[in-house]
C-alpha cells in the first residue's frame, strides 16, 4: 500500500540546514498495523507527515497505492487525503466550536456527501463508539478519552483505507490509552491498515511490525 524509495527530507532554517529524514526505504503492506518508534527529533512524525500527503520529501520517491506522488498538485494530494487517509492525533485536535456531531460531520461536508446521508453515517459511528449520547456536547464537556473517540470516529467517517496515528494515546492514563490502543486493534483486524508513531513501548506491542528510527535512519525493524 506504502512505499519509499531514498526519502530524504531536509528542513532549512536561516543559514541551518536540518536533516530529518536519510534515505528512508519503507513498505507497508495492506491491512498492516505498523509501529514508528525512536527517540524525540528522530523523524517520526515528519515520516507520517509525508505518507499522510500533509509534506513532500526533498529528495526520493513515495508511492500510496502504486502511485507516485512526486509532482502531484496540492489538490490531487488533498483529493486523496480526503477520501482515502484518516489522522488521528495525540491533541485530538477537535474543533472547539463545533458540536461532537459536528465535528464528526465536517469530513463528509467537505466531500460534498448530502445532509440525509452525512446524518446516518455520523450517527453510525457515535453509536459504534458508545457516545452517541454525547453528539450535542462540544469537545471541552468531554474527557480526554472520549475526545479520542470523537477524533478515531472523525477519521473513520470516510471509510479511509489507511489511519495514520501520531502519539494516540500521548494523552490518555494507561486505562483509556489501553482502550484506545484495543479499538485500533479491532479496526485493524476489520482490514484497516494503520500506521503509528509512538513512544510507548506498550502501545507499540499492540502492533505487528514495530520499526524504529534513529537520526532520520530506519536502524531496525521486528515483527
Amino acid at each position: 500500500m506504502l512505499k519509499t524509495e531514498s526519502l530524504s527530507k531536509v528542513f532549512m532554517a536561516e543559514d541551518m540546514e536540518t536533516l530529518a529524514l536519510n534515505k528512508v526505504d519503507f513498505t507497508v503492506n495492506e491491512g498492516e498495523f505498523v509501529a514508528i518508534m525512536g527517540p524525540s527529533g528522530c523523524g517520526k512524525s515528519t515520516l507520517l507527515n509525508i505518507l499522510g500527503l500533509l509534506d513532500t520529501p526533498t529528495q526520493g520517491n513515495y508511492y500510496f497505492q502504486s502511485e507516485n506522488m512526486a509532482g502531484y498538485s496540492e489538490n490531487h494530494r488533498a483529493r486523496i487525503r480526503k477520501n482515502k487517509i484518516g489522522f488521528i492525533f495525540q491533541n485530538f485536535n477537535l474543533i472547539d466550536e463545533l458540536t461532537i456531531f459536528e465535528n464528526i460531520e465536517l469530513p463528509l461536508v467537505y466531500n460534498g456527501i448530502e445532509s440525509r446521508e452525512r446524518k446516518v453515517r455520523v450517527q453510525e459511528e457515535l453509536d459504534k463508539m458508545g457516545i452517541l449520547h454525547r453528539k450535542n456536547h462540544f469537545p471541552i464537556q468531554l474527557s480526554g478519552g472520549q475526545q479520542q473517540r470523537v477524533a478515531i470516529a472523525r477519521a473513520l467517517i470516510t471509510n479511509p483505507q489507511l489511519i495514520l496515528a501520531d502519539e494516540p494515546t500521548g494523552n490518555l492514563d494507561s486505562a483509556k490509552g489501553e482502550e484506545i490502543m484495543e479499538m485500533l486493534t479491532t479496526l485493524n483486524n476489520g482490514g484497516t491498515t494503520i500506521v503509528m508513531v509512538t513512544h510507548s513501548k506498550r502501545d507499540a506491542e499492540y502492533s505487528s511490525r514495530i520499526v524504529n528510527l534513529f537520526d532520520g535512519k530506519i536502524v531496525s525493524e521486528r515483527r
